[in-house]
C-alpha cells in the first residue's frame, strides 16, 4: 500500500504480523494539519509496515506490504 500524500505519519494502528481487515486502518498519517487515515485496501497478514512514526513520507511512497 501507498500514500496518497506527502505528510508525516502520526501513528501506526497495526503490527507487523498482524490479521487485517479490508478498510482496516493501518496509520494515520498527518498532511496539511489533518489526520488521514490509511485503510488496508485488501485483507491479509500485515507483512511489514515500512514507516516509523515520526517519518515524512511523499505521494507514491510504500508504506507497508500486505499477504493475502
Amino acid at each position: 500500500m501507498t500514500s496518497d500524500v506527502n505528510g508525516m505519519v502520526r501513528k501506526l494502528e497495526a503490527a507487523t504480523g498482524a490479521k487485517i481487515a479490508m478498510g482496516e486502518t493501518i496509520l494515520i498519517l498527518d498532511c496539511m494539519k489533518m489526520e488521514i487515515p490509511v485503510f488496508a485496501p485488501k485483507a491479509g497478514k500485515l507483512k511489514s509496515i515500512l514507516v516509523v512514526e515520526g517519518a515524512s513520507v511523499a505521494e507514491g511512497q510504500v508504506l507497508a506490504i500486505i499477504d493475502s
